[in-house]
């Protein structure tokens, strides 16, 4: 027998009087901070708060305590010395790619595979990610990373995607390869492209921010803005012409709770391994293929065939090219060969925005491989078009501004 919609309800009414009980509900203090981080006018304010104390204790962390006050004195102090001492043959090409400049007093400016590489992965990378892993466990475990979903959801919509969004985004502040990943949470084709591409142009990974932290912090703000306010130009462009869908969104968002110290364990340590297993080979790697392009003339050849286009529309220097290809192994890698080039502020600031739009790093790339080639063309296209417009016109502002 076929029950209309009426008879349907009545009988869901029965069966919902049959096995449902209601009790008591008391308004906890718990529910009353839930409902003040979700509504706009509490919600936002609190926000930004807890995003300036993520900022703040990483940044004092990863740059002051642990990487200025700990690893900086035993690789400058110790480590370096004894490399430069230990290794034969100081002033060869294989002591040049091995251990870097004999005459440098700090590992930045040797640049060897066991100098340079070693103290950006582990001296200043690896602290910085570890407490950037930790703050995202401790948000997940909380359940606070649903309520910012939910205020953000209206700005994002304006670029084609939804509050979910922020979770691949905030992921890729870690790194981008688990950014990418993350966009499969995303309903359709466009969303997933849009994210996808967003995160690979414009979403600096935590181990490129801990190394601006360390050596560009007084421009650092420049950088990130410049590169906030690509991500959403560019995305409210790629929604406009990207044909698909953005549906709307629901959510459910938990009550607070207690974070589990074995959550925050698992959480950390599975993404810290990751990092030994992709990026310190890499950033070793790095080092080692571009010092190889420095012996062979390579990186100088590309810099004055591409010198037009980067002192003039670029508005950086030609040495700029080497970090440029250190950028398409490790980004982190690049900014710290910037670090050793001589230019103005300004031009450091366009330096470092510049490798960040370029290419994204080798681990992304094949991430995004897998998520398809239509797609992966498709970003590659949007990427180039990007770095040629955007990279012209932050050097226009600075003329404009009479800093470049």
């Amino acid at each position: 027998m076929k029950l209309t919609i009426d008879q349907r309800w009545d009988i869901i009414d029965k069966i919902a009087k049959q096995t449902v009980t209601f009790g008591e509900y008391k308004h906890t203090l718990k529910d009353a901070i839930g409902e003040l981080t979700i509504k706009p006018l509490t919600g936002v304010p609190i926000a930004i708060a807890v995003m300036y104390a993520f900022w703040s204790i990483f940044g004092s962390f990863a740059g002051t305590l642990f990487t200025d006050g700990f690893m900086v004195k035993l690789f400058d102090g110790y480590f370096l010395p004894w490399m430069q001492d230990i290794f034969p043959g100081a002033g060869g090409w294989l002591y040049y790619i091995i251990v870097g400049d004999p005459l440098a007093d700090n590992c930045f400016e040797a640049f060897g595979m066991l100098t340079s590489g070693l103290f950006v992965a582990i001296g200043v990378v690896l602290p910085a990610i570890f407490i950037f892993y930790l703050m995202l466990a401790l948000l997940e475990d909380m359940g606070y990373m649903p309520r910012l979903a939910v205020l953000i959801d209206t700005v994002l919509h304006k670029i084609g995607l939804h509050g979910y969004a922020i979770v691949p985004t905030i992921l890729s502040l870690g790194c981008n390869v688990p950014g990418v990943t993350a966009t499969r949470i995303l309903e359709t084709r466009k969303q997933r492209f849009i994210m996808m591409t967003l995160l690979a142009i414009f979403i600096p990974c935590g181990a490129q921010i801990g190394i601006m932290e360390e050596v560009i912090p007084d421009t650092m703000g420049w950088v990130l803005l410049y590169l906030i306010i690509g991500y959403f130009i560019f995305g409210y462009i790629l929604n406009k012409i990207v044909p698909g869908k953005s549906p709307e969104f629901l959510i459910d968002v938990p009550p607070y709770r207690k974070p589990m110290l074995s959550n925050l364990t698992k959480k950390v340590w599975g993404r810290i391994a990751g990092f030994f297993k992709v990026a310190i080979p890499f950033v070793l790697l790095g080092c080692g293929i571009v010092n190889v392009l420095y012996l062979a003339g390579f990186i100088d050849w590309v810099g004055n065939v591409l010198s037009p286009v980067f002192v003039l529309w670029f508005g950086v220097p030609e040495a700029t090219a080497g970090p440029l290809i250190a950028a398409f192994l490790r980004k982190d890698l690049a900014v710290a060969q910037l670090s050793v080039i001589e230019m103005t502020p300004y031009q450091m600031i366009s330096a470092v925005v510049l490798v960040s739009i370029y290419f994204p790093c080798v681990a992304t790339f094949a991430m995004m491989i897998k998520e398809g080639a239509k797609e992966l063309l498709g970003a590659l296209a949007v990427l180039f078009a990007v770095v040629f417009l955007y990279g012209g016109l932050i050097h226009l502002i600075g003329i404009l501004m009479g800093v470049a």
